[in-house]
């Protein structure tokens, strides 16, 4: 039994939106993870883009910067996230926060999951900013 074509269409559309804000929101990186899931999990590609981000890095009432704040303290706090937290630093840095404001969050959530997250995670964002070239964070 096949999906109707109204429902395939609306599958469709939201995946193009996804793939649109997923582009703006995290680059390459975010392809990246679509075509890895490809030959696997074709499905679980599909929804984190039509639904992730089609349906809710799309929605208006918060800005792409906000969202990778809050995206960042979730990864965080989870732990264990450290493949997803770094492809959201690099989104983070991509949607307009600075080096010192991603490990000034990372800083502030120590304060809500502990230290051995908070570590681990600003280890991530150490590694993001060697590969692009922006060590030491220096405060300004």
């Amino acid at each position: 039994m096949g999906v109707p074509a109204d429902e395939a269409g609306w599958r469709q559309k939201r995946f193009e939106r996804g793939m649109e804000t997923m582009a703006r929101v995290s680059g390459e990186a975010g392809r990246r993870v679509v075509e890895a899931l490809a030959d696997v999990n074709p499905e679980l590609a599909q929804q984190i883009v039509g639904w992730g981000f089609g349906e809710i890095y799309s929605r208006p009432q918060l800005s792409p910067r906000d969202r990778q704040l809050v995206t960042l303290g979730m990864l965080t706090a989870l732990g264990g996230c450290e493949p997803q937290l770094e492809v959201h630093v690099n989104a983070a840095l991509d949607v307009g926060l600075s080096p010192v404001q991603i490990t000034e969050a990372l800083l502030h959530a120590a304060g809500y999951c502990g230290f051995p997250r908070a570590l681990n995670a600003t280890f991530v964002a150490k590694k993001v900013f060697g590969e692009r070239g922006l060590l030491p964070v220096e405060e300004h």
